[in-house]
């Protein structure tokens, strides 16, 4: 996972998506900390959440060598263990994909952002493209399987704009033409929407 989530193609978009993040920065799914080189040099201190224990050796690594102060939460992005409406800037990238309750978790960080916040998406989801879509619903049982949870099927723009979030800023496209099934991404911004009640 760490080898494929390092790609450098991939880091130029990490690093174009961070470039409008402020404030008290929530990073949620921070795996082994890809993210950190891509931040703004104006960023000094992030708070993340990352259940799987299996990521932390690779992520203090990249911790050691930053000079962003980083809060490690443990928890899930379910049940996120902060107060009402606490952050800025809600990052997540590579994560959305593979939340068992995505739904839940999206009005979680509804929950947390002040009424001024926004959350900053770079995911793979559902292509826009019929016949790849296709084979991304059919290949996804598998992929769950063999990728620990991860779905290829999930229509971000349509997760997030359905939890109390308008979303500002998108971009749909392949960052490679090779392999279209995972490839598709979604980079963007949406900013929280005035009081909603939470699931």
């Amino acid at each position: 996972m760490d080898f494929v989530c390092s790609n450098r193609q991939i880091g130029k978009h990490r690093k174009d998506l961070l470039q409008s993040v402020q404030g008290k920065i929530l990073e949620i799914g921070f795996g082994t900390g890809v993210n950190l080189e891509y931040y703004p040099s104006r960023v000094q201190a992030i708070n993340v959440v990352e259940p799987n224990t299996g990521m932390h050796r690779k992520a203090a690594k990249r911790m050691a060598n930053s000079k962003i102060k980083v809060g490690i939460s443990r928890g899930v992005c379910e049940k996120l263990p902060f107060e009402n409406q606490i952050f800025d800037s809600v990052v997540s990238t590579f994560t959305l994909c593979s939340i068992a309750d995505v739904e839940l978790a999206l009005w979680e960080l509804h929950r947390v952002l002040k009424p001024t916040g926004k959350i900053f998406f770079l995911e793979h989801g559902l292509s826009d493209d019929v016949a790849i879509a296709k084979k991304q619903r059919r290949f996804t049982p598998w992929q769950r399987r063999i990728a620990d949870g991860c779905s290829l099927d999930r229509n971000i723009e349509a997760l997030v704009s359905g939890a109390g979030f308008k979303i500002t800023t998108l971009k749909k496209y392949y960052f490679t033409p090779r392999f279209k099934m995972f490839t598709f991404l979604y980079q963007g911004e949406a900013q929280k929407m005035g009081r909603v009640d939470h699931r």
